[in-house]
């Protein structure tokens, strides 16, 4: 069954490059790692985005307590199709899973643009280019989101 996958870590900052060109970067916010599976639709990209800019993850009151809106902090958004890697059999992962390109391309920007809609800053790498990413992971705090038929997991 489809599940579009976010790994979400908290960040200091966190900048992306491609052939040494910056081409994102954030300070304070969240490094948004995502994987778009066969079967992924808009519903999948809804909940992902209303549930990231939801999640009180920052310090506050308490160690979990504020949003991102909150400590205006940014989203650097990368597609990683290899999150959808299977690793059940033998050595080598297979990407079976991921979607095809042109379709999985869609929803990655469909999710910048639904991420820009609920208000946050957003940067993005290039999809399926040869990217290095540097972080400062913050915590480290580091969480797996896994949206399927439009519902968190």
């Amino acid at each position: 069954m489809p599940t579009m996958k976010t790994v979400i870590q908290r960040v200091s900052r966190a900048e992306v490059r491609v052939e040494g060109a910056r081409v994102g970067a954030i300070e304070r916010g969240v490094l948004a790692l995502t994987a778009v599976e066969r079967g992924d639709t808009m519903a999948e990209v809804t909940a992902t985005a209303r549930k990231l800019a939801g999640l009180r993850i920052f310090p506050g009151r308490t160690p979990m307590d504020q949003t991102l809106h909150e400590i205006g902090g940014g989203v650097l958004l990368i597609s990683q199709f290899t999150i959808a890697g299977d690793l059940r059999k033998g050595r080598r992962p297979s990407f079976n899973g991921a979607e095809e390109p042109t379709r999985a391309n869609e929803l990655y920007e469909a999710l910048a643009s639904a991420l820009r809609a609920e208000g946050l800053t957003v940067e993005t790498g290039i999809f399926a280019a040869h990217m290095q990413v540097e972080l400062v992971n913050d915590g480290p705090v580091t969480l797996i989101l896994e949206v399927r038929e439009g519902k968190v997991r």
